[in-house]
């Protein structure tokens, strides 16, 4: 049993405990704190507070906030009027209700009873203020968050400029790793350069509540973006890791003018990515000419797939117009003389494009077999992959085991030492984990493996390997806006025809 279940049981059980005395002082038996389902209407009737707030917790996590709201009732109760008082109940019920519950000195006024606390304007907007920022902080932890899609990875699936709702209880919503944490924001404060938004006082040990699905294949997913714990702050697009390798670990940590301070950032404070999963945990994954292949088997590509094909034509210029009417938005031409292009498409759009009387040919840009591409995972050149021909690899499921050595390890080393912390060493030709010496390795977490639909231009798996089921942070489900950022005006910018949209 973890050390986080043991503690959250532990505060349960006061938690618990405490409304217990609660109960007692408020004319109720305390045993009835006990039975499910009833034990909220009791609650309700001592707070005098209608029954219609039931439905509310019958909603998954909209009840946390409902019992929250119900202890600084309850509290009003007991005369804690004060904010502090009932934050103080909220954020630490295993302490503070026991006190209420069983101290002599605490006691219990009925509801109508209690005296008429007028409050000042000021008063009533900081706690409206207050509960709205806690309300909002709880749903967006552990029910619905909001993103917007920044980069064209996934195209024509998802736009830049989409707007979209990404579902935290699909597969069970993460506790934060760092919960003191300034409210709305990711990793850095507004309006400064590299402040963390986060305090590390408190740091929580990864665990997921229970989700309504396990992932699939072909979902796309919204996770932490697991190359991203370690961050050059003056160049944030480009990974630590590619930083290294092109320009060397000194090099990088000597000339803080060039690449800034080098900081780490834990699982929940990393940039979210939104990509495709394509392999799931215990699949060997293969791609062979564009085409990806789980198990052996060739899979289909995602509907709106799209790679980099060459365009030749007889002479004539593709114009915007025709750009437009196919939604090409990613291309450039090739020399000066307005017959060779290299434009990015879906395999629909390329047969329209070529049915076109002035297109002579449309190629696909293919790396070919054995041409070792050294941006690609896992950077060795023991294994010649490049984006279009890659693996076969094995994805790493909880509880498996692969077989290691001096060759091999390259491909589960960030796996051993940096998601699953353990202390890896190569010499004399043997792998050493822990100190001692190992030719196989059992996991401990599942992996997956993520795409993105613009497979030519899109930064995913291919590129940094595995992404640890405790980076998941939901999977994307519905867009609810679409602006298109290269029009003008605000109607002009809206995609009124990709709005209110499912994610497929």
């Amino acid at each position: 049993m973890s050390i986080y279940l043991i503690f959250f049981l532990v505060a349960f059980v006061l938690s618990i405990a405490g409304l217990w005395g609660m109960f007692e002082k408020a004319g109720q038996p305390g045993w009835k704190i006990l039975i499910p389902f009833y034990n909220f209407y009791i609650w309700l009737k001592i707070i005098d507070k209608p029954m219609w707030w039931y439905i509310f917790l019958l909603i998954p996590f909209i009840n946390v906030f409902t019992i929250m709201l119900m202890v600084v009732e309850f509290l009003k109760n007991f005369h804690k009027f004060g904010l502090g008082q009932q934050a103080l109940a909220v954020l630490f019920p295993f302490v503070y209700l026991p006190y209420l519950g069983f101290s002599k000195k605490e006691t219990f006024t009925p509801t109508p009873d209690l005296p008429k606390i007028k409050k000042s304007w000021t008063r009533e907007w900081v706690d409206a203020i207050i509960f709205a920022v806690i309300a909002a902080t709880i749903i967006r932890t552990f029910l619905i968050e909001a993103y917007t899609i920044p980069t064209s990875s996934m195209e024509k699936s998802m736009l830049v400029g989409d707007f979209l709702f990404v579902s935290k209880v699909a597969y069970g919503p993460k506790v934060p790793n760092t919960p003191i944490a300034f409210p709305f924001v990711h990793h850095t404060l507004p309006l400064t350069d590299n402040t963390k938004s986060y305090l590390e006082w408190i740091k929580l040990p990864y665990y997921r509540f229970p989700g309504l699905n396990e992932i699939d294949e072909r979902d796309v997913v919204v996770f932490n973006f697991p190359a991203g714990d370690t961050v050059a702050t003056k160049l944030p697009a480009q990974t630590y890791y590619s930083l290294v390798r092109h320009y060397g670990r000194d090099v990088i940590q000597n000339n803080p003018r060039q690449f800034g301070d080098i900081v780490f950032r834990p699982v929940d404070k990393r940039e979210n990515y939104v990509k495709r999963c394509t392999g799931l945990p215990g699949d060997t994954l293969e791609i062979k000419d564009r085409m990806v292949y789980i198990n052996g088997k060739k899979q289909d590509l995602p509907e709106q797939a799209q790679y980099n094909y060459v365009v030749l034509t007889n002479g004539t210029p593709i114009n915007q117009r025709t750009l437009e009417k196919y939604d090409i938005t990613e291309g450039k031409m090739l020399d000066g003389t307005y017959s060779r292009y290299q434009l990015i498409m879906t395999e629909e759009t390329r047969q329209e494009m070529d049915a076109l009387p002035f297109i002579k040919s449309i190629e696909p840009v293919t790396q070919k077999a054995g041409m070792w591409n050294r941006r690609v995972f896992p950077h060795d050149s023991s294994y010649a992959w490049n984006i279009d021909n890659f693996g076969p690899l094995y994805i790493p499921k909880a509880g498996e085991t692969v077989d290691i050595d001096t060759r091999n390890i390259v491909l589960y080393r960030r796996i051993i030492e940096a998601y699953e912390h353990n202390d890896l060493e190569v010499r004399n030709g043997q792998v050493f984990i822990n100190g001692e010496e190992a030719d196989s390795y059992t996991f401990e977490m599942d992996y997956y493996w993520m795409m993105g639909d613009n497979r030519h231009n899109s930064l995913d798996s291919r590129f940094w390997g595995f992404v640890p089921m405790d980076h998941i942070v939901g999977k994307a489900s519905f867009v609810w806006l679409s602006l298109d950022y290269n029009k003008r005006g605000l109607f002009n910018k809206i995609r009124f025809n990709k709005m209110f949209r499912v994610v497929k």
